[in-house]
């Protein structure tokens, strides 16, 4: 099962999850869309790669990283966070909303769209 953990508590699950390696946020939405609204490393690594590439491009990624998966609204980050699980990642969460619900919950500076 994949965790969902809101953008507000994030913080939290990175810390509960640190002890097995320096957690990554996933951005898999599209370049255009990173143009539009991204948000800042604070106490995690930030990676992206588009969800539709991420399967040639997962070797990018360590399977005893943590990481937690994000997108627009949380369906596409849902997507990959089950496919990281399927390929042996252990600590894996979706981040539930996504990057509108981190400008709502965390950083109103980040434009919705």
């Amino acid at each position: 099962m994949v965790q969902q953990v809101r953008p507000a508590q994030l913080a939290q699950w990175l810390e509960s999850v640190h002890p097995h390696g320096e957690p990554v946020v996933l951005d898999v939405r599209e370049p255009h869309e990173l143009q539009l609204a991204s948000v800042k490393a604070n106490g995690f690594s930030l990676q992206t790669i588009p969800m539709g590439v991420l399967p040639v491009r997962i070797s990018e990624l360590s399977s005893s990283q943590p990481v937690a998966c994000l997108c627009h609204h949380g369906g596409r980050s849902m997507q990959v966070a089950h496919y990281l699980k399927s390929r042996g990642f252990e600590h894996v969460a979706n981040i539930a909303g996504g990057i509108n619900a981190w400008s709502a919950e965390l950083d109103p500076t980040i434009a919705r769209y």
